[in-house]
């Protein structure tokens, strides 16, 4: 069993930047893990993943060259730092771990899940 807890999340405006942290209860170093975001009225959707140690990366089109996600194993801990953010950016974030390896995007293949955390952005 993993529990993850959301942190980071905040109120900044246009071009700012934040980091989220995701602190994970059991160990994750053997699996994937991603960040996903909900916007009011829309789908979740899928924003960075990791591969298991973090050697690979995938990116969201839309998020490709601001957000970078990381991990540290030894925190059990992922990272994902947010750089020009844009309004359209404002949403709640989770983040969610993976048996799989490999850096998916795909949320069937992920298991355990955070609460979120709300990031706004203002213009």
């Amino acid at each position: 069993q993993v529990q993850l807890v959301e942190s980071g999340g905040g109120l900044v405006q246009a071009g700012g930047s934040l980091r989220l942290s995701c602190a994970a209860s059991g160990t994750i170093n053997a699996g994937a893990m991603g960040w996903f975001r909900q916007a009011p009225g829309k789908e979740r959707e899928s924003v960075a993943a990791i591969n298991w140690n973090g050697g690979s990366t995938n990116y969201a089109d839309s998020v490709k060259g601001r957000f970078t996600i990381s991990r540290d194993n030894a925190k059990n801990t992922v990272y994902l730092q947010m750089n020009y953010l844009k309004p359209e950016d404002t949403a709640v974030y989770y983040c969610a771990a993976s048996s799989r390896v490999g850096a998916t995007m795909l949320s069937i293949y992920y298991r355990y899940w955070g609460q979120g955390t709300q990031v706004t952005v203002s213009a």
